[in-house]
């Protein structure tokens, strides 16, 4: 599929249908998939069954599983809320602002010959609405935050392949743990609770 081809999609459902066609192949073009991820113009109407927010942590809510291939969902911030420092298990990951803001502080990861040593920050930036970034284990770590104390943010991400674990890391010392990712909601619907509960929901 060429970059050029795709019919910029209206609604969300638009957008899951081409990304099952960029991603039947076995050859991603990590520009297009951004390309084609930020033409979509966010519309709550479109996500709204899928956001569902908490009020102490932030929620990720599967959308799409993308035939194995991606897992695609929906990040709910609310106001303060934000990730550890992280890895992304070898994949790709996008993600597009779909309401408010977010800031992506990049690190790099930590020199296994300087033990104890504070993580590197190579710079952050904040991100609105409809706006696209990716990121993988090649590029560094990041940490996503909603900075603000008065408006709630709505993220879409795209990970493939698909992962459930993934290291997190000390800013102070760069000590790493692994931790397992749930989600919160899959499909519109809330998850049992005994499954839901984490660690960490990156």
């Amino acid at each position: 599929m060429d970059q050029t081809e795709f019919q910029v999609p209206q609604t969300l459902e638009d957008l899951i249908k081409q990304l099952h066609e960029i991603f039947s192949s076995d050859k991603i073009n990590v520009e297009e998939v951004q390309t084609l991820m930020e033409s979509y113009t966010s519309n709550p109407a479109d996500w709204r069954k899928f956001a569902k927010f908490d009020k102490y942590r932030y929620t990720r809510n599967l959308v799409d599983k993308g035939n194995g291939k991606f897992n695609l969902m929906i990040l709910c911030w609310g106001e303060g809320h934000g990730s550890s420092i992280h890895d992304h298990s070898d994949s790709h990951c996008f993600l597009k602002l779909l309401q408010g803001q977010l800031k992506e502080t990049q690190f790099d990861f930590p020199d296994s010959n300087r033990k104890n040593r504070e993580l590197s920050k190579k710079w952050e930036k904040n991100f609105h609405e409809n706006q696209c970034t990716y990121i993988n284990d090649s590029i560094g770590l990041h940490r996503v935050e909603n900075v603000s104390h008065t408006e709630t943010a709505v993220s879409l991400h795209l990970y493939s392949p698909p992962f459930d674990s993934c290291h997190c890391y000390d800013e102070r010392t760069g000590y790493k743990n692994k931790v397992k990712m749930t989600f919160w909601s899959r499909f519109g619907e809330r998850t049992p609770l005994e499954t839901s509960e984490s660690k960490e929901n990156n």
